[in-house]
């Protein structure tokens, strides 16, 4: 790290960021020539130790304890959990391999008053499911006229295989979109630095509860971000990743058809990290689960995913961290746990 990069990061840091870092995370929102709205700038830009915290600041910041928040179902956990630490309630619409039902979401926010939805365009945690051109337009359709909040996460941004990500907070002229964006997966676990992109009132109510939550993101932490992102071997290292995750999702995918079954495995995923497989009703996913990791073989039991009642046995499976080798004897080990 040069001289400047170590004065600035020892430094306190700015409220919102660091320069460098606002702008590269504007500029990441929205390419040159990607949409015809106002590409971001970097005053419109917050940063955030990571993405978990990003989601609670926001929930806290544009609803308050008893109101409703709308979101697709499955989801991922955490977000419920920041939901329901910061009071609000939590109104579940099903989504399956794209978005949901945009007439669901407009009965949904019409009968809960919900301000907010919050969804996973892209690559979504538990499904991977990914919403198209169509359905983005219809969702956000349904958000403007209820002038709702769409809290967009893009957790899984640099996970794309098949498909490149296009934030829908690009094509968000009337600051109806809030989006959050980690680097903690992609760069490193040590590395928690996030960032929120908002406009207008829920910007500055955004910028308001960071203050008063953390004050600033370290500047050391904010700096080693900076030295990664601007480094020419970052584009290669995205390059290298989606190789990786393309091999790994194929062969874990191969081996749940082959051993569990083609209907264990609805959607193989355009991007992310993780599949999701539906078992026979009436699993115990729990006690499944329990069972497998005695053996040694971890996945996340459906249930834990979903704001509601499930609607079925399901299980989440990540393979981006084991061996791409050891996939077949850890599927084959749930196969041979099933009742």
């Amino acid at each position: 790290m040069g001289a400047p990069h170590t004065s600035t990061a020892v430094e306190r840091a700015p409220l919102a960021g660091l320069p460098d870092l606002l702008t590269w995370f504007a500029a990441e929102l929205a390419p040159a020539g990607a949409s015809r709205v106002a590409p971001a700038t970097a005053d419109d830009v917050v940063i955030t130790p990571g993405g978990q915290s990003a989601l609670s600041s926001i929930f806290r910041a544009l609803a308050s304890p008893g109101d409703a928040i709308v979101m697709e179902s499955p989801t991922y956990w955490g977000a419920m959990a920041a939901a329901r630490q910061a009071g609000l309630r939590v109104v579940p619409i099903a989504r399956g391999a794209g978005a949901p039902s945009a007439a669901d979401l407009d009965d949904a926010l019409g009968a809960s008053g919900a301000r907010l939805f919050y969804a996973q365009p892209h690559f979504a945690n538990p499904t991977g499911a990914l919403w198209s051109s169509v359905e983005r337009a219809a969702i956000l359709a349904v958000v403007r006229a209820r002038g709702v909040y769409l809290i967009e996460d893009d957790w899984a941004h640099d996970f794309g295989i098949d498909a490149d990500v296009v934030p829908l907070a690009a094509d968000d002229a009337n600051g109806h979109v809030v989006y959050v964006r980690s680097l903690t997966k992609s760069v490193s676990p040590a590395i928690r630095v996030g960032a929120v992109v908002a406009r207008g009132p829920a910007l500055a109510r955004i910028q308001a509860d960071r203050t008063v939550d953390d004050l600033y993101v370290s500047g050391i932490l904010q700096a080693a971000a900076v030295d990664v992102l601007s480094d020419p071997g970052w584009r290669s290292h995205l390059t290298r990743l989606r190789g990786s995750l393309r091999s790994r999702r194929d062969e874990l995918a191969r081996q749940v058809r082959g051993q569990l079954g083609a209907d264990a495995l609805e959607l193989v995923p355009r991007g992310g990290l993780n599949l999701w497989l539906r078992l026979a009703d009436g699993v115990d996913m729990p006690g499944l689960a329990r069972r497998s990791r005695a053996e040694g073989v971890l996945f996340s039991p459906g249930d834990d995913w979903f704001p509601a009642e499930p609607t079925g046995s399901f299980l989440r499976l990540n393979y981006s961290r084991a061996r791409p080798e050891i996939f077949e004897e850890a599927v084959a080990t749930i196969a041979r746990l099933l009742p």
